[in-house]
């Protein structure tokens, strides 16, 4: 007699999509290189939607996670984006990729994707300051970027792209250490993460920053949608032992099939 055997369960396939000002950036498990399409000020979720699943026609996944550039709570989209076009917070994902789907702002993706363990405190450095918590694996986004700071002014306009242009490399990168040592003592976190555009700005001044900084790589975004879909139980595990993430893409330039590589800043710089 011969008795059918359990198969062993597959392992769930994610479709991880980071929404951006200029680009939006895909990858999912099994697949070995992300891909990017245009994004812009008028761009709508349907048009994100539909010109992504054009670009990863073939792609198998069972589920997606994406990164919104703005105010998620408890999963729904609560504010239209600064960057691009309106109707995010009504669209229906759902039925747009016709699978399951978990929305989460981007940094605090970002900041999933690079924990490690314990509290971590996540800012994210870029055209403003992204935020997050994550403590035992549980993640609480933040906004701590509008907070005030000095001469009425808050964090993001001192640490964000704009006060960079403003006031210079070198006189940025002093508020941002000052603003770094505020806030991990201020949330009292064992670690922090930075991730973002202006991140590698910081590569040769990690000893001014508060102990246990790591800087982001490009794979934290990607990382952290696969995360999202584990139990907070199972995150808290990372505190002993970092759980591999299959078929991440390198830290690497992405490739974008539309155009030349778009020109970055030295590290340092």
């Amino acid at each position: 007699m011969i008795l059918d055997r359990p198969r062993p369960k597959r392992r769930q396939r994610i479709l991880v999509v980071d929404v951006g000002g200029t680009h939006v950036k895909a990858f999912a498990t099994g697949q070995t290189t992300p891909i990017r399409v245009p994004s812009g000020p008028g761009l709508t979720p349907l048009e994100m939607a539909t010109s992504l699943q054009a670009a990863i026609r073939g792609w198998r996944y069972d589920v997606v996670s994406i990164g919104y550039p703005g105010p998620v709570v408890d999963g729904r989209i609560v504010m239209e984006p600064r960057n691009l076009g309106g109707g995010w917070t009504s669209f229906d994902f759902e039925h747009a990729f016709d699978r399951p789907v978990r929305i989460l702002n981007d940094a605090a993706m970002q900041a999933l994707g690079g924990y490690q363990g314990g509290r971590m405190l996540f800012l994210g450095l870029g055209t403003g300051l992204g935020s997050a918590l994550v403590i035992e694996g549980h993640l609480q986004p933040l906004e701590l970027a509008h907070l005030p700071y000095r001469r009425g002014r808050e964090f993001e306009e001192y640490v964000g792209e704009a006060g960079r242009k403003r006031v210079g490399n070198k006189r940025w990168r002093h508020f941002v250490y000052d603003v770094c040592h505020r806030l991990v003592e201020g949330m009292q976190t064992q670690s922090l993460l930075i991730g973002g555009g202006s991140a590698r700005r910081l590569v040769k001044h990690l000893d001014k920053l508060p102990p246990n900084t790591r800087l982001g790589s490009n794979a934290d975004a990607f990382r952290g949608g696969f995360r999202l879909w584990m139990a907070p139980e199972e995150r808290a595990l990372l505190q002993a032992e970092p759980i591999p993430d299959a078929a991440l893409p390198a830290d690497a330039p992405i490739p974008d099939p539309g155009g030349p590589p778009v020109a970055e800043p030295a590290p340092g710089d």
